[in-house]
Parts: structure tokens; C-alpha cells; sequence
């Protein structure tokens, strides 16, 4: 017997094709399988169970009449709850948008249905695609398959999350600064960041217009592969698409220049010596297989976080503007963290955090020009317990994610190995813009050399799973003095709440760090660094 839930969507489509396998078969085992695992997951926010069963049967009737459309047609696909579906709620997890029923698919869906896939439902995400686990907000974060208590990667959490069960053969997530590639890694499967408008955002709410990707999560190189296929392409109902064609896949892995980006975790951040070990593991393998591997650099960590939360919060802020300023409360905790620290930004600061920006790209020209292909961790370790979460961490530290959201080349995401405590450790692979057909067969190349995309996770059925809940620390209430009074002037500046504690003590909390970020931006800048 073949057991479905460990199926790779190319072997499923390889035997939908052969007509092994029925659509309505594999659709049905799936809402079986979500019915018995995610009560102690959580990765869904809706099941589409009568339009799914019915997609699969007019699946297999087209497949039967020689009509089929390609290797989606009959496959199942769910969508992180921030793309539009027609008729069906997509609220981005936030209570504010509880009632939003959108009235026709995004782009990205719409193509999904052309080719046939089958969309079995709308998954978790955290609060508008933004912030960490949070059981505050309508529904509960999704938990990782292989430890319950520990984190899934965030934002498209219950993307990686449903990939990694079994609950459908690829997901839809959204990576503004690493959510696709970050619970791909915690959660141990493989997610890809494509090129900067290679893929539509139309539809899709918006985190931050100018880094937002949108991309697949499957679980091979492979996969993602064949759902980039149907993916991409130019819509000019999206400003930021792009119709630059992508690069060809090399032939091999012979002759390919690869750079080990150690600088990550030897200066930048703290990395825990398993992750650094699974970095080194892609970088042998690669090398076994005719790749030739050194040390590269590009800039700091923190120059590229600088430059991407002073742009993205502005844009965020921006776009929930109007709910922030009546109705803050109704949003999380953790969204409120760092949406609220945007207030700290200028107009000054924006400008300036796009003409560095501009330098830091002219600065990856001759790193692309000497390498093919960049390694660095996904993580700066395995999944953590979810009550470890701080929401201050946002401010604190870069994420080790986010520099090639701001290069906008592709990211892909991978399992190489699995810590002491049997987590899944991620590695990406980074390249130029609109090589992302390079950074598939990468990825496809370690998968085939290795076994570690053969382990899964081990799923218990509970019908009453009374889950351990947590909640976020409070943030500090501001001391009387210039601290509060900066805080009362920001948020009245703003049109928020100027006597409300909380919004006081977030804002308060944020202020200094986002103070060190304009700062670091705050330099002489040449008038060809445009914005």
C-alpha cells in the first residue's frame, strides 16, 4: 500500500497521470488525516472540503478523457489564510478582518485552479502575515509536527506545518523576511523565496510592498519546482511584476561557484554549532558533486535588517493604518510590537533606508559576478519552545533570514539534518535575481545525494488535546519622564490612542532600537543613490 500522506507531489502527479492514484482517493485520505492529527497541530483555519471533493472528481474525469492539464492537475494545495479565495474567509488570522469574505481568487489561486490543483483549505499564518506565535488572536499558532511545544517558523506557519504532516502536497506562504524559508526550516521541509516579482502578489494582502514574495512549500526542491512552473509569470494587475525571463538550470553541479557565507555565524549572530555543521554539510556535499566551494561575504546583517524594517514597518503601519489608530487592541500583542515601532520612523528615515538600500545592492554586483550560489543558515538553530518567545526580539537582533528578501534574488530553503533533540535543521541556498531555476537544482541535487528528506514526522491522534497555551511578557510600562513623553508625541503624531498604557509601553519598547537603526542609516549618501 501506498501511503499517501508521504507522497512527494511529483510522485502523486506521476501516478494521477498513470492513473495508480484518483484524485478523489488522495483528497479524501487527506481530510481523513486532517481530521485525525491537526486537532494537536493547528495549521488550518479552514477546510474547503465540498469545493475540494468536487474539484478532485472533475479531476479524475478530465484525466480519464485524455484532458489532464499537467502535473497539478489533481494534486492537493492549501493556501496560507492571507490569499484571496473567492466566497471564503481570508481574515490574515487578525480579528480585524473577521468578516472579510473577498469576492474573487488571487492571482496565484486563479492559476492554481487553471492547471487543476486541488485547494483543500486556508491555512494558519500569524497576524497579517507578521509577527511570532501569538495565542491572543482568533486562532492558536500552528504547533511543529515534530514537537508540539516548540515553534513552526513564522510567518507561513501553517504552510510548513500542513506540508510537513502530510495534510496536503504543497502550500502557498508569503516571505517579507523569511517566512517562507523560516518554517520550512523549523518545520523540516523545503520552501522557496522566489525572485522579487517573479510570482503575482495580486490578491494577496499586503505586508510590505516593496520586499513581499510570494512562493511554494513542498516537500522537495522538486516540488516547489512544479509549483514555480504554474506560479510564475507577469500580471500587470501587480505594479511590482516582473517579465524577466528566469535562467535555465545548470546541466550539473560541475564547475558551480558556491559561497559559504560564515561570516553569519562567526560575527553577525549567535548560531548554534549543529546548524554551522548542517551550513558545512550542504557546502561538502555540493563540492562532492563538482561545485567548487570558499568563503564569501557580503554585508553585515544588520545593514540589511536596518534597511528592511525601516521601509517594510512604514509600509505596514501604512496599510492598517486606519484600525490601528481606532481600534489597537483588537489587534495581537506581537503584530502590535512591531507595527506600533514604525511610528519612530520619518519620512527622513524611509528616504534614506532606500538609498542605502541602492548601495548595498551595487555591493552584491561583484559578489554575483564571483559566485553562482550562497549558503547560510535558514535559522540560528532548531525550533524553540514556544514559550521562549519575546516579541522584543524583533528589535533586538537581525534575522538571519531577511538580507536576501532585500537583495531580491531567490531563496531556497532545505532540511540538512536534524539537532540531538530530533528537530529538522534548514540551510538556504541564495542567488541573483531570477536564478531561481539554479537554486532548485541545487536543492535538488543535495536531496537526491542525501536521505534526510526520507524522515518524517511521527503524528499522535488526540481528540481532546487540551494544548498548553502561553502567554507573550508584558511589555514595560514607560517611566515618567522624556521616555513616556516621546511615546504621548509619537503616538499622537500617528493619530493611536495617546493615553492607552499598552500602546505607550510597545512604542516605548521599540523606540530606542529603531532610534540605533535610523542612526546607522543616517550618512552621506551620492545623488546616484536613488530611491
Amino acid at each position: 500500500m501506498v501511503d499517501l500522506a508521504h507522497l512527494t507531489l511529483a510522485d502523486a502527479a506521476r501516478m494521477i497521470a498513470a492513473r495508480e492514484l484518483s484524485s478523489l482517493d488522495l483528497v479524501e485520505a487527506t481530510f481523513a488525516r486532517i481530521a485525525a492529527f491537526d486537532a494537536r497541530l493547528d495549521s488550518h483555519v479552514t477546510l474547503m472540503t465540498e469545493s475540494a471533493l468536487a474539484a478532485a472528481r472533475e479531476a479524475d474525469a478530465k484525466i480519464a478523457a485524455g484532458r489532464r492539464r499537467g502535473p497539478l492537475h489533481g494534486v492537493t494545495v492549501a493556501l496560507k489564510d492571507i490569499y484571496d479565495t473567492e466566497g471564503v474567509l481570508t481574515a490574515g488570522g487578525s480579528k480585524t478582518a473577521l468578516g472579510r469574505v473577498p469576492d474573487r481568487d488571487a492571482e496565484t489561486v486563479r492559476r492554481l485552479r487553471t492547471a487543476g490543483a486541488v485547494i483543500t483549505g486556508k491555512l494558519t499564518t500569524h497576524e497579517f502575515a507578521h509577527g511570532g506565535p501569538s495565542f491572543d488572536l482568533p486562532w492558536p499558532p500552528a504547533r511543529n509536527p515534530w514537537n508540539i511545544e516548540h515553534f513552526s517558523g513564522g510567518s507561513s506557519s501553517g504552510s510548513a506545518v500542513a506540508v510537513a504532516a502530510g495534510f496536503c502536497l504543497g502550500a502557498l506562504g508569503t516571505d517579507t523576511g523569511g517566512s517562507i524559508r523560516g518554517p520550512a526550516a523549523l518545520s523540516g521541509t523545503t520552501g522557496l523565496m522566489p525572485s522579487y516579482g517573479l510570482v503575482s502578489r495580486h490578491g494577496v494582502i499586503p505586508n510590505s510592498f516593496t520586499f513581499d514574495h510570494c512562493g511554494p512549500l513542498a516537500w522537495t526542491a522538486e516540488d516547489c519546482g512544479l509549483l514555480l512552473d504554474v506560479l510564475a509569470g507577469y500580471d500587470p494587475r501587480d505594479p511590482r511584476s516582473s517579465a524577466e525571463p528566469q535562467h535555465p538550470p545548470p546541466a550539473s553541479m560541475a564547475g558551480l561557484r558556491v559561497g559559504l557565507l560564515r561570516h553569519f555565524w562567526e560575527e553577525d549572530l549567535a548560531v548554534a554549532p549543529e546548524m554551522v555543521a548542517a551550513c558545512e554539510h550542504v557546502a561538502d556535499v555540493l563540492e562532492s558533486l563538482g561545485a567548487e566551494v570558499e568563503t564569501a561575504r557580503i554585508a553585515p546583517m544588520q545593514d540589511w535588517y536596518d534597511v528592511k524594517i525601516t521601509i517594510a514597518e512604514s509600509e505596514l503601519f501604512n496599510v492598517h493604518r486606519r484600525n490601528l489608530q481606532t481600534r489597537p487592541r483588537d489587534f495581537g500583542q506581537d503584530f502590535l510590537a512591531r507595527a506600533l515601532g514604525a511610528v519612530c520612523f520619518t519620512a527622513q528615515d524611509y528616504v534614506a533606508a532606500h538609498r542605502r538600500w541602492r548601495q548595498l545592492l551595487r555591493a552584491m554586483e561583484p559578489v554575483y559576478e564571483r559566485f553562482d550560489l550562497l549558503i547560510a543558515p535558514s535559522a540560528t538553530g532548531p525550533a524553540p519552545r514556544l514559550d521562549a518567545h519575546d516579541p522584543a526580539s524583533f528589535w533586538r537582533s537581525p534575522s538571519i533570514t531577511t538580507p536576501f528578501d532585500v537583495t531580491g534574488g531567490p531563496a531556497l530553503t532545505l532540511t540538512a539534518g536534524f539537532s540531538e533533540g530530533g528537530l529538522p535543521l534548514g540551510v538556504q541556498l541564495a542567488a541573483a535575481p531570477f536564478l531561481d531555476r539554479l537554486v532548485l537544482a541545487a536543492g535538488q541535487a543535495f536531496q537526491v545525494a542525501t536521505e534526510w528528506g526520507s524522515r518524517r514526522p511521527v503524528l499522535e491522534a488526540d481528540d481532546d488535546p487540551r494544548l498548553q497555551t502561553y502567554a507573550l511578557p508584558a511589555p514595560a510600562p514607560p517611566r515618567q519622564g522624556a521616555m513616556l513623553d516621546e511615546a504621548r508625541m509619537l503616538a499622537g503624531l500617528a493619530g493611536l490612542p495617546h493615553d492607552d498604557e499598552f500602546v505607550l509601553a510597545l512604542i516605548a519598547e521599540a523606540a530606542p532600537h529603531a532610534r540605533a537603526m535610523t542612526g546607522r542609516l543616517d550618512r552621506d549618501y551620492a545623488f546616484s543613490d536613488e530611491i
